[in-house]
């Protein structure tokens, strides 16, 4: 059965998947999971789609940020299928649309408990300090930590953007496996009955594949 997969941003740009593979920058890492995919699109008829414009989009803009060479959109232009996912004839279980309403309602109400948390804290803060330097200095401080800790309540294993929907969306329309890093296509990936790979182990799964492939090629010479 031929396979396929379809990637979100990180499937090239993971920095977990940089560090164990031992490459230096991002660009070295995203011209060697190309060359991967060249080959096993080559030798296995294995095929890498990628949802255009909006997962497209965010990764040439996030190669840009890096400078990458031109060489590295060549390859991505390339060897990564670009495809708009059919939004009007995909169909999505109704289970799936009311579990994800009940979670966002679940953490907007924690997102409400956390600014609260935050307003009582600040207001205690300014209880106690007279200096305006000083008081503005820790206001600053909490304003930051809620940030960060809002956004980690609302944000995670949640689908909070066009690009991550796109990705499940392709990958229902054509029976794909689904390579990302993130916590929330993975969450809902599974949700889906959709295959799941993570990036990080993207790319020795196709090594895997192709050292397989070349063994059973010499087996079957071998034998003739």
């Amino acid at each position: 059965m031929r396979q396929r997969f379809v990637l979100d941003t990180t499937a090239i740009t993971d920095t977990g998947m940089r560090v164990q593979e031992g490459f230096e920058t991002l660009c070295d890492s995203a011209m060697a999971i190309l060359d991967l995919i060249a080959q096993a699109r080559l030798k296995l008829d294995i095929s890498c789609y990628i949802p255009y414009p909006t997962v497209y989009g965010e990764l040439v803009s996030f190669l840009r940020r890096y400078d990458c060479n031109d060489e590295v959109f060549v390859k991505l232009d390339t060897w990564l299928v670009k495809k708009t996912p059919n939004r009007y004839e995909v169909a999505i279980p109704a289970a799936i649309f009311y579990e994800y309403v009940l979670t966002m309602r679940q953490k907007i109400n924690r997102g409400r408990r956390v600014a609260e948390e935050f307003i009582w804290e600040s207001s205690t803060v300014a209880s106690k300090i007279e200096d305006k330097d000083e008081l503005q200095k820790e206001i600053g401080q909490l304003v930051s930590k809620f940030r960060d800790k809002y956004r980690a309540t609302l944000r995670q294993g949640i689908l909070d953007s066009t690009p991550d929907l796109d990705v499940l969306l392709l990958a229902k329309e054509l029976d794909a496996g689904v390579v990302s890093s993130d916590a929330g296509i993975r969450k809902w990936s599974e949700r889906m009955g959709l295959r799941f790979v993570e990036a990080s182990k993207f790319p020795r799964m196709l090594k895997e594949y192709l050292v397989l492939s070349e063994e059973g090629l010499k087996e079957g010479k071998s034998i003739d």
